[in-house]
């Protein structure tokens, strides 16, 4: 089951998205945000993919689809997570996974426009798999990890690099506004075999940078989820991004960022595609 939040008629809600089409689940009596969706954990699942059919449908090109959870809890990166991105780096592999936190006010919709800010032009892209927690867990071993999943997306772990190595912690440069696109929607996990075996491709102005498997990741996703919950509480809607792969603009020569007009297109296989235009930070995003 493929999990959308969608607006339609100047009002917000979920559904599932079936071919071309979306089947509105908040008419058939769930919630109207993901987020209280997912805190009902494996009820609330079963319960939308049983109102699925008898649901009313909506052409897909007739809804915009928006964030699937408008603000995630967590949400939670792994840094330096892909073989070949730690070694184009010049980075020895880690030992331990690489923990950092975008802001929950990061996050953005599958098709929304990215703000380049107007304090830097070092703006980079991330193709990552991302993975939403569906059950308020801790200390959960990597066996049994999956059983927390909802589901996997697509997101960019857009970086503002030069704010980002002013200081070890990164947090500054991982966390803008509009800098967490991710979607089109959640996939359930039912529907992804092995998280762990999926292409991942990026592409900038229709130029491909970034090919890679899944199956590169240093950490993989039971370890990361083992890793995290041993420190403190996963709970519904948190959103774990869990690394890029090799090909990111900053280790090209010149330097790859992207810019006002440039078009970063994500995709992973089984997941879907993301999409996302750049723009210089428009006026009326300074409120006091």
């Amino acid at each position: 089951m493929k999990l959308a939040t969608f607006t339609h008629g100047g009002k917000t809600r979920i559904g599932a998205v079936v071919g071309d089409e979306i089947a509105d689940l908040t008419a058939k009596g769930l919630p109207s945000s993901m987020l209280a969706l997912l805190e009902g954990e494996e009820a609330a699942i079963a319960a939308a993919r049983a109102a699925v059919d008898a649901a009313p449908r909506l052409a897909l090109s007739a809804v915009r689809l928006e964030a699937p959870i408008a603000r995630p809890p967590k949400i939670l990166a792994v840094g330096l997570n892909y073989r070949a991105h730690a070694e184009e780096c010049g980075m020895p592999i880690p030992v331990f996974p690489v923990i950092f936190n975008k802001q929950s006010t990061s996050a953005s919709g599958p098709f929304d426009l990215v703000h380049r800010p107007r304090e830097s032009v070092e703006l980079d892209y991330e193709g990552e798999l991302a993975v939403v927690i569906g059950k308020r867990c801790r200390r959960v071993p990597a066996a049994k990890a999956r059983s927390v999943v909802a589901g996997y997306a697509v997101a960019n772990d857009v970086s503002v690099r030069d704010w980002q190595i002013r200081v070890p912690t990164m947090t500054m440069g991982k966390s803008w506004d509009t800098h967490c696109p991710f979607g089109p929607w959640i996939t359930t996990r039912d529907e992804i075999a092995d998280p762990h075996a999926l292409d991942l491709k990026t592409w900038v102005n229709g130029e491909l940078r970034q090919n890679a498997n899944t199956s590169d990741l240093i950490f993989n996703t039971d370890v990361i989820i083992e890793h995290l919950s041993t420190a403190f509480t996963l709970e519904p809607g948190d959103v774990i991004v869990t690394g890029t792969p090799s090909g990111v603009g900053l280790w090209m020569n010149p330097k790859g960022w992207i810019k006002d007009g440039d078009v970063v297109r994500i995709e992973i296989a089984g997941l879907g595609a993301i999409e996302n235009r750049i723009v210089d930070e428009p006026e009326g995003t300074v409120r006091y």
